[in-house]
This record gives C-alpha cells, sequence and structure tokens, in this order.
C-alpha cells in the first residue's frame, strides 16, 4: 500500500502552515483557528492562479485526518497523480510565501 493520503495531508499541512506564517507576517496578529486555505489566501492577497489549487487542497486535511467524514478509507482515495497534484500545489504556494517573506 502507497501512503499517497499521507502526501494529500502533508501538502495541506504544508501550505496552511505556510500562509499562516504570511498572514502572521503581514498582518501582524494571528488567524486564529482555522484549517481555511480559502480564507487564508484571500486575506494574503495570494495571486489568483493559486485559488483552484487552495481548492482541491482545502479538503483533504478533513477526508485524510477524519475518514469518517466521508465514510471512505483515505488510502483508498488517493493515488499517485493525486498525491503529486497535491505536492506539486503546496511547492508552489511555500516557493511564493517564500519569496514575499524576503520583500
Amino acid at each position: 500500500m502507497k501512503e499517497y493520503y499521507v502526501v494529500a495531508f502533508l501538502s495541506q499541512q504544508a501550505t496552511e502552515k505556510a500562509l499562516k506564517a504570511i498572514y502572521i507576517h503581514t498582518v501582524k496578529e494571528s488567524p486564529g483557528p482555522t484549517h481555511s486555505l480559502l480564507f487564508l489566501g484571500k486575506s494574503v492577497k495570494i495571486p489568483d492562479e493559486f485559488f483552484s489549487g487552495l481548492r482541491k487542497l482545502s479538503p483533504d486535511f478533513v477526508i485524510t485526518l477524519y475518514p469518517d467524514a466521508v465514510n471512505e478509507i483515505p488510502y483508498e482515495l488517493y493515488d499517485d497523480e493525486i498525491a503529486k497534484e497535491r505536492l506539486k500545489i503546496a511547492e508552489g504556494v511555500v516557493k511564493w510565501v517564500k519569496k514575499e517573506l524576503k520583500n
């Protein structure tokens, strides 16, 4: 069994943490207890090109962490293609955040 769902979960987490970092850097306060990548993305004015990826990653937090939320076993919902897509999305966001933090 490949752990593709773990890639999806960690990609969501990396994206969330990166967006929270830039949020704190720009807004100068904590975003509070949120896992909403869309809220965080809008709050930090992330470029529009990232929003379709954020929409894909957002549900992965719940789906991978709470299997009963979708009545499916997480490792059966993800494959190599999805895992690679999620990782690419996260890498893009993290790269953008790093660039913004240097400014």
